[in-house]
């Protein structure tokens, strides 16, 4: 008599390679090469794509079952929010001005790097890769999705939410973003891991996603609470996914090492100049904050990062080449921006403000070193123009980094008094350049960014002609009612009224 034996239970790791790596197959009539002609383009070498190591096992199926179950939790919060004019629990309007920033530079970054994730993932050879990368694409078109529909319950009581994809091509500040995300997308498949994976996963979503939307919380924004803790689990798997990538080039061949560490240095410069946008929202448009830019930065860039590097320094990795600047700059650069946001406000689809005192002595006691030695008498002398009704506005174009596209409002590491400004001759025309580091980048490839496309010569051609308020209506911006100074503003008058109606018997 035969006695029957029960199959093996599959284990984990065997389950995941037979759901996703044996989908797999050989080709028969076209040579890999042929195939997968990126894989070779940009000189990494690969010897072995099964040593790929998929750092969640997750399979397509228990994926949809994950995700559907954040959708559920999300949509119910976002109704109940909507339903119990959630918009009136903020602790001010001027909050706002994150949001609309956040929508107009970020979420539709977010999709940018969901078009890139479809297109790696059919680039890169090794069937592992192929599956994360499917995967992450549709995170992010996901968490475009969901940014925007908690925001967009804003849009129907306050100014500035309602055009946000033309200006993101074609506002100025909205450019930054937009050429970080157009250059990552215009790279070879294993430099766009370098920058999204890397530059965007690790280095921006740490300083974004964690301390905003707790200052999101601290602000009565459960909305955006919500998609940030919806998203937050997503960005934890796309961070190892990235940092998963750089090692397997890595361990695959040592002359994959030099490729990989230029590639650190430049998406770590190009990532800590759109964390720009980044810091005068924390430091300037939370009206109750949770943190400053400085302790996010110490805690996610200098602990984070640090970690990080000492980590891959046993393959020859070194901290990104303008690390130094970089930390020198953190003390400034969130004053530097929101200055330029103020003078220029009449050209941003949103409010800005010259903080009153609180917020003052809050930033002075969070840069002791800086803010009241370099950046309160700036805001004193502007509240005394404002004061006699003349508020200080700068209808001059700014000049243009080429490379971040940032205006060159940045000082010198080592001399805060002392503009920041590079020149490189090319071809018989002159480039500007904001920083080394961005210099740097535009040396190393510079017919990619000779092509970069710049709003403020924009201004100057068809169909503008120098017309300021042609411009306004290409960008959709509606003057007087989106941009300028918040007091006085029809979203301070509302939100006060409204306010008032709702904790008033009268």
């Amino acid at each position: 008599m035969e006695t029957k034996v029960a199959k093996k239970k599959l284990g984990l790791k065997d389950r995941y390679k037979l759901l996703t790596r044996d989908l797999g197959w050989e080709p028969s009539y076209h040579t890999k090469d042929e195939v997968f002609p990126y894989v070779k383009y940009e000189g990494i070498k690969i010897h072995d794509w099964e040593k790929w190591e998929d750092p969640f096992r997750l399979t397509m199926d228990a994926y949809w079952k994950y995700q559907a179950e954040k959708e559920r939790k999300f949509y119910a919060i976002i109704d109940a929010h909507t339903q119990n004019n959630g918009h009136l629990n903020l602790t001010d309007a001027r909050y706002l001005s994150a949001l609309k920033l956040f929508l107009q530079a970020i979420s539709p970054g977010e999709y940018a790097a969901g078009k890139g994730f479809a297109r790696v993932g059919r680039e890169f050879g090794g069937v592992g890769t192929q599956v994360a990368c499917q995967m992450q694409a549709l995170d992010e078109i996901r968490h475009a999705q969901t940014q925007i529909h908690a925001m967009s319950n804003y849009n129907r009581y306050y100014n500035g939410f309602h055009s946000f994809a033309d200006q993101r091509d074609r506002m100025w500040y909205t450019s930054v973003p937009r050429s970080f995300f157009d250059d990552a997308m215009s790279a070879g498949p294993f430099e766009f891991m370098i920058a999204i994976g890397f530059s965007f996963e690790y280095v921006l979503t740490n300083l974004l996603f964690v301390p905003f939307m707790s200052g999101a919380a601290y602000n009565g924004d459960m909305a955006t609470v919500t998609f940030g803790f919806s998203a937050q689990s997503d960005e934890a798997r796309h961070m190892t996914l990235g940092l998963e990538c750089i090692k397997f080039m890595l361990e695959q061949d040592p002359a994959n090492t030099p490729i990989v560490q230029a590639w650190i240095d430049k998406w770590f410069w190009r990532g800590f100049r759109v964390l720009g946008l980044v810091s005068a929202m924390m430091d300037y448009m939370l009206p109750k904050r949770v943190m400053s830019w400085r302790e996010a930065w110490n805690i996610y860039g200098v602990e984070n990062g640090g970690a990080l590097f000492t980590d891959l320094a046993r393959y020859g990795i070194r901290i990104p080449k303008h690390w130094d600047d970089a930390e020198k700059a953190v003390d400034h650069m969130s004053h530097q921006f929101m200055l330029a946001l103020y003078q220029w406000n009449f050209g941003t689809c949103f409010h800005t403000w010259i903080p009153p005192e609180p917020d003052m002595e809050w930033l002075s006691s969070k840069y002791p070193n800086t803010f009241d030695k370099y950046y309160r008498p700036r805001w004193e002398h502007l509240k005394k123009l404002a004061k006699e009704g003349k508020p200080f506005k700068n209808f001059g174009l700014a000049k243009l980094c080429q490379t971040c596209q940032l205006p060159i409002i940045f000082t010198e590491p080592d001399d805060p008094t002392m503009s920041c400004h590079r020149e490189v001759d090319y071809k018989g025309n002159k480039y500007h350049f904001c920083s080394d580091g961005c210099q740097h980048i535009f040396e190393n490839e510079p017919e990619k960014y000779v092509q970069a496309w710049l709003p403020m010569p924009a201004l100057f051609q068809e169909p503008l002609k120098g017309d300021l308020g042609a411009w306004m209506n290409w960008t959709s911006l509606i003057d007087g009612k989106d941009n300028g100074d918040y007091v006085g503003s029809q979203d301070e008058r509302n939100f006060q009224q409204w306010r008032g109606l709702a904790t008033t018997n009268t």
